[in-house]
């Protein structure tokens, strides 16, 4: 049975080619990949996919290039579930380059400029006045503004500087532990995030704010592990959409692993995404 709330992502995209490789290369060595592909992915994408699992459908709020790969882009998250309205970029879309390793880590290079919506962008902030949760992966300062029309923010540390600049309070700000790229530094939020959600992989994780403080055990895995690739932005989707419908934090938390969990079983962004509907 899906989960009744109406959730959104205003956040990124890239496009990504992904290899599968035994262990990542020596400095100048050659590998041959026999298996890969490529396909639209990154946090907010993932987000998003993930949501319309749980909930039936998902709007995403973004920007996207004229190109070909903008054009597959919208084409591939339109057949996924998402309801997607993109503001139109120069040049090229963004992309990223993962290696998937046997060991199930994932290691990315992206390259180009990230493209997320503006404020000033024409695009219908306004559906954002029916949604009960957004996830907030990027944007400037005014799409963060905008995106408080929704009943409950959360969001990544990397929206750093519209976190910085907009003067918005986020329900829940959710981080990694574990990344040095996911770091807060608390003192340069002002207002500071209502409560922090901790993730700590295999050891599960924690929150403290105004919600309370507590922590969660990690979500048994339905199957072998695969790669980690999504499994973060799966877990905060999973969370928002908790928050969405009303559920305790504790509860919000614990779906939150549970689409980590299963994210991880799967190749890739989205074969092992939980599915309710």
């Amino acid at each position: 049975m899906t989960v009744q709330a109406r959730v959104a992502v205003v956040g990124h995209v890239e496009w990504v080619d992904f290899a599968i490789v035994p262990r990542l290369p020596h400095p100048g060595e050659i590998v041959h990949v026999p298996e890969f592909w490529a396909e639209a992915a990154g946090g907010g994408a993932v987000a998003a996919v993930q949501m319309a699992k749980l909930t039936g459908a998902a709007v995403f709020l973004t920007a996207l290039a004229g190109d070909e790969l903008g054009r597959r882009t919208e084409a591939q998250l339109s057949e996924q579930g998402v309801t997607l309205h993109a503001a139109p970029r120069d040049g090229i879309q963004r992309r990223a380059f993962t290696y998937l390793t046997a060991d199930g880590e994932r290691t990315i290079t992206v390259l180009g400029d990230r493209l997320v919506a503006h404020g000033d962008d024409a695009v219908p902030w306004e559906v954002l006045d029916d949604i009960d949760g957004v996830y907030f992966t990027g944007g400037d300062a005014a799409a963060l503004r905008e995106a408080r029309r929704a009943g409950v923010i959360v969001a990544t540390p990397r929206a750093d500087r519209a976190l910085r600049e907009s003067g918005v309070a986020v329900d829940v700000l959710v981080h990694s532990g574990k990344d040095k790229g996911e770091e807060l530094v608390l003192a340069k939020l002002d207002p500071p995030p209502r409560t922090i959600v901790t993730t700590l992989g295999g050891k599960g994780g924690r929150w403290d704010g105004e919600a309370g403080a507590g922590t969660w055990q990690p979500q048994p895995l339905p199957g072998a592990i695969v790669d980690e690739y999504g499994a973060g932005d799966s877990f905060a989707a999973g969370l928002t959409t908790g928050l969405a419908a009303g559920m305790p934090i504790a509860e919000a938390v614990e779906l939150g692993a549970r689409c980590g969990a299963a994210n991880m079983t799967g190749r890739g962004p989205y074969a092992g995404q939980l599915d309710l509907r």
